[in-house]
Formats: structure tokens, sequence, C-alpha cells
């Protein structure tokens, strides 16, 4: 411990206060009225526990409506409901790999892609950050018959975008099995909010990536996980999927409240597009303070420092001040930097307020 607090990396946990800048909450959904209301109305129909996995007596109806919204909403052609993201993605590609397979992940991958590679037991090769020329090199020097290749959609520490279209050339390409991560684009992007899969490929081509893996406990305001995937996948992941077939089965009255928020973000066109317009100011105001200037295209803006010490004290600094931003470090990404996530009630005069604290290098 005196290892970390020397190399300012040591790590402890806080109550949240003051303006929020550092949520994933993008919609601003975990306070709304309708959403409370469905998922009080989800306790009294299926109390407050499932009681077990929902292979053996945690399954309940509201499941089954959660994953039909889910589906219909992106496009996908079924869905499989689970605890949170990070189960959905280590369950995921631990279990459809092994020591036959090789994965293709791109080195800045959450941790959770990252661990379900190790667990899987298959060869890994980590691609340089949204290169796609050293990706195919990658995949052309491979002599496994099974390849995965597996990407976010918006980088949750960089806020840069995937090009979806040229991973799904590629997978087509090498005959390879594409998995998406959309947990940061859904909600926030594409047509009623449908995510950047939907967006981009469109609902009749999303068939082409074989995995898409959300979550609803970042725009949609809840929390859990679903996986988009065919009807055939589906099954296979009920029945192989080990972080769904030995885990509890998440609360019911949160799937039951899940369509509500779904139904609620088709209907918030007009706070997607000005959350990203807020964002866009945001980077703008912080080039102008001679950051290093970074890819985000999305509602995530790191605002890189030199050192751990630097962004330590610039968060306190934000925090003393009314602003709660987080100070994200190594390990957990290359270079230390503020977190910031801007949120459709997010105001110009608190993104004013930051810009205003951030000190010059």
């Amino acid at each position: 411990m005196k290892s970390l607090e020397r190399d300012f990396l040591y790590r402890t946990l806080e109550v949240p206060f003051g303006v929020d800048l550092s949520s994933n909450d993008y919609l601003s959904l975990t306070k709304h009225s309708e959403l409370i209301a469905s998922l009080k109305e989800g306790l009294d129909l299926y109390g407050a526990g499932s009681g077990a996995s929902r292979l053996v007596n945690g399954h309940r109806e509201s499941f089954d409506r959660a994953e039909a919204a889910c589906s219909e909403w992106t496009g996908t052609e079924s869905a499989l409901f689970v605890a949170n993201g990070y189960a959905a993605n280590l369950g995921l590609l631990s279990c459809i790999a092994n020591a036959k397979t090789e994965i293709f992940t791109d080195r800045l991958n959450h941790a959770s892609i990252l661990d379900g590679v190790r667990l899987s037991g298959a060869e890994k090769t980590y691609y340089k950050h949204l290169n796609l020329d050293h990706l195919e090199e990658s995949l052309r020097k491979s002599k496994k018959k099974e390849k995965i290749i597996v990407s976010e959609t918006v980088f949750s520490m960089d806020g840069d975008l995937a090009p979806i279209e040229d991973l799904v050339f590629l997978k087509n390409k090498y005959e390879a099995v594409l998995v998406l991560d959309d947990a940061h684009s859904i909600g926030v992007f594409g047509k009623q909010g449908c995510g950047r899969v939907s967006q981009v490929l469109g609902k009749d081509k999303i068939k082409e990536v074989d995995f898409i893996t959300y979550t609803s406990g970042k725009a949609l305001g809840l929390e859990g996980a679903w996986i988009g995937t065919s009807e055939i996948g589906r099954e296979f992941l009920i029945n192989k999927m080990r972080t769904f077939i030995f885990s509890t089965a998440p609360m019911p009255a949160i799937a039951h409240a899940i369509p509500t928020s779904i139904a609620l973000l088709k209907k918030m066109d007009q706070e997607r597009k000005t959350l990203l317009q807020k964002s866009n100011r945001l980077r703008e105001w912080v080039e102008t303070k001679n950051y290093p200037k970074t890819k985000s295209e999305s509602q995530i803006i790191p605002i890189l420092f030199p050192s751990e010490k630097a962004v330590l004290d610039t968060a306190a600094l934000c925090r003393e001040n009314g602003l709660y931003v987080k100070a994200i470090r190594p390990p957990t990404v290359p270079l230390p930097r503020l977190r910031i996530c801007v949120h459709s009630d997010t105001t110009d005069s608190t993104l004013e307020k930051l810009i205003s604290l951030l000190p010059e290098f």
C-alpha cells in the first residue's frame, strides 16, 4: 500500500457529491420519475430478488419482455439479459473461444474484454488502438482456423469511435467472428438512441456482427446488460456461458423497468443532439488551454495530464469547487487524465467553471 501511495496510485471510495461530471448516466435517467415508478411497480410485482439463477428458479416474464424490447430497439434477432456488462463480456468471450481460437483485440478495449480473452485460453493478439492495418496484418499472419475480432464502439476512457464498417469488412474477408461492445453508445448514438452498430450498419445489416454487448447501467439509467445475437447464438449462451449459468439472476424489477427506459430514450433525440453539441463545445474549450488534443468524438472527453500528482490535485480542486470529477490513472489507462462525462443536463456554466479550474502546463 505504501508503494501505491508513493506513486499516487492509491485508491479510496467516496460518496459522490456536487455536480456530476463523471458518471455514465448520460441522459440523466437515473432520477426520472417514470423510470423510478416502473422500478417500484416491478418490486411490487416480483419482490426484491430473483432467488436463483435463471436456469434454476430465477427466470421471470420480465426478462422475456426486456429482451424482446432490447432486440426490437437495436435490431438484433435475439437478446440475453445478464447481471452487468463485465459479466457479459467476460462470459461471452470465455465461452465462444478456446485454445483453437485466436482473438484479435484492440489494445485499449475495456478490462472486461481483456479478462474474457485471458480466461478463454485462446491465443491473443493485441492490435494497435484503432489501427486496422495492424489488425489486418495480424489476421493475415494467423494460422488459426477460428478467429475472433473484438472492439468497443465508443472507447470508455478515450471517447473515440471504432470504424464499424471496416471491422465488418475484415470479419468477412478473414471469416472471423465479430464481437462489438456498444455499452457507451447505446442510448446516445443512432436514431432513437439505438446505438452505433445500428446507426452505422442499419438494422438490415446488423446481423453481420455476431455478438453485440450492451449495458442498461449507463444511458438507460438502470443496471444489468444484454447480449444481442441470433436465436441460435442466444441458445448457445444459455447453455454454455458460465457467468449466466452460475450467477443469481438480476432483480426482475430491473428487467421490468427496461422497456420503460427504452420508451423514454426513443423520444430523446433532442437531448442526444444537445449532449453531443455540448461535448463538442467542451473539447474546443479544453484545446484553448493547450491540453493535448485527443480523438474523442463522443460524450466522453479525456483531459490528459503530465503526471498522476497533477491530475489528482486538479480533481481535488474541482471537487472543492463543487464539480465531481475523477482522476483516472495507470494502469487503468496509459496516461493520467480527468475522464469527463457530459450529460444531457450539464449546463454551459458548469463546463465553463471546469475550464477555469484547469491549470496551465
